[in-house]
C-alpha cells in the first residue's frame, strides 16, 4: 500500500470519506450476492433447472421398458 503524506486534516478527512464509501458499496455487494444465491437455491429454481434432465431420463427409461416388452 503507498503511503500518502497528508498536509491537512481535510485531505485525511476526504480519504477516509472515501475508504467509507468503498467499504460500503463492497458491503452492499455481499449483499446482492447473498440474495442472488438465495434466489438460485431457491427449490422451483432448481427444479426449473432439473426439469428438463428429468424429463430425458423418464423418456429414456419408458423407451426401455417399451423395448423390452416388445423383443
Amino acid at each position: 500500500m503507498i503511503q500518502t503524506q497528508y498536509t491537512s486534516f481535510k485531505e485525511i478527512d476526504r480519504d477516509l470519506k472515501i475508504l467509507q464509501l468503498q467499504r460500503q458499496i463492497e458491503e452492499e455487494k455481499v449483499k446482492l450476492a447473498v440474495q442472488n444465491t438465495k434466489k438460485e437455491l431457491y427449490p422451483t429454481n432448481i427444479l426449473g433447472v432439473m426439469a428438463p434432465l428429468l424429463q430425458k431420463i423418464a423418456i429414456s427409461f419408458i423407451a426401455r421398458k417399451l423395448l423390452k416388452k416388445l423383443d
